[in-house]
């Protein structure tokens, strides 16, 4: 019987015993025949002459230094979008968690606008298959995410406002096979990059995976190309040497030839499993260094390992006589895989004001 997972064109005409459901700020626990029930919320004070299922709770307010519980689902199944919206000047402040199975240590923990490839938390539209953003600042998440035993996703405000926070998690219950594995996701940054050193993606996955995706958010401080650099992936004992190693940071992406247009200009691109979606330019006074936005996906490719894998990239530009220039950029990045629990903890996040971007 077919169990309602994997969803696409190929099985859509399929019919299951799988249940859906949806937790948002109308229904907090995704009951059946539970939605729309509010007499209190953000939307209050227009319905007040219509009353109770127009609109009454449409949002909730995470007060500063506050954690929201989104979403607690005691059952087993797989959450298959996510949907949700605030302001950009909380995208970096607003941190995304998600507990799989009554774990301690989050699978996930990312800032939001990261999640959905928005790290300069300035909006640029994106179209992929696992993640979109669309206007205005419309924020999609379609990784699969299976549980067995229960789901929790939380959101922390560390920032000193209160924040708005529309959303949306569509989920279904149903049977997890044996061999499925549990969504992860993990941020980091160099701020700047040490001279003659190399981003660090992730390095602490240990266990059975494959991983799945790649996010940077990049800040040249040279003039100058700046994407010679190699991705790695160092898997299962490697060692000095990776087994799978780049040609280029615009070629991992998908590009080539530095992203350059016959008018002298980066062209922006946003594909189903790859895309440089965001450049941001200098204005001549205060905006002073370029930043880009890309992502891959490995959902057709992804990257397998049984016992450990390690991500890197380097940054690289040029400087006299041909030779390469390492670079002191702002870089940061998510790495997004699949692997069996237990996992090693994610390292702890830094401050806001690390966070922010400035």
């Amino acid at each position: 019987m077919f169990n309602g997972l994997g969803m696409n064109l190929g099985n859509l005409s399929r019919l299951s015993k799988a249940k859906t459901r949806s937790i948002s700020a109308e229904n907090f626990t995704g009951e059946k025949g539970k939605g729309g029930m509010a007499t209190e919320g953000t939307g209050a004070h227009a319905a007040r002459d219509l009353g109770q299922s127009w609109k009454v709770s449409p949002s909730v307010i995470i007060p500063k230094n506050t954690v929201l519980t989104m979403a607690d689902i005691l059952d087993s199944g797989a959450i298959q979008h996510i949907w949700l919206t605030c302001f950009p000047t909380h995208w970096r402040t607003l941190i995304i968690r998600m507990y799989w199975d009554g774990e301690e240590h989050p699978s996930v923990q990312v800032p939001i606008g990261d999640f959905f490839c928005s790290g300069w938390c300035e909006r640029a539209n994106l179209n992929s298959l696992p993640v979109a953003v669309n206007p205005a600042g419309g924020m999609n998440c379609y990784w699969e995410m299976p549980f067995r035993k229960s789901a929790k996703i939380t959101v922390e405000n560390i920032g000193n406002e209160d924040a708005v926070l529309y959303y949306q998690v569509d989920y279904t219950l149903t049977e997890v096979p044996e061999d499925t594995a549990y969504f992860h996701a993990h941020w980091n940054r160099s701020n700047p990059l040490e001279y003659k050193e190399v981003h660090t993606i992730v390095d602490h996955i240990k266990g059975h995976g494959h991983y799945v995706g790649t996010y940077l958010a990049w800040q040249v401080n040279n003039t100058g190309w700046w994407g010679e650099g190699e991705i790695k992936f160092y898997m299962d004992g490697d060692e000095e040497f990776p087994t799978i190693c780049g040609t280029g940071t615009e070629d991992y992406f998908g590009g080539a030839w530095n992203w350059e247009q016959p008018k002298g200009e980066y062209g922006t691109y946003s594909t189903p499993y790859l895309g440089m979606h965001q450049v941001i330019k200098p204005d001549g006074l205060y905006r002073s260094q370029q930043r880009f936005g890309m992502y891959r996906w490995h959902v057709m490719d992804p990257i397998r390992f049984e016992e450990d894998l390690k991500v890197t990239i380097q940054a690289l530009g040029w400087r006299s006589e041909g030779r390469y220039l390492p670079l002191k950029d702002d870089i940061s990045s998510v790495a997004f895989w699949y692997q069996t629990e237990p996992h090693i903890p994610h390292p702890s996040l830094p401050g806001k004001d690390d966070l922010e971007v400035i």
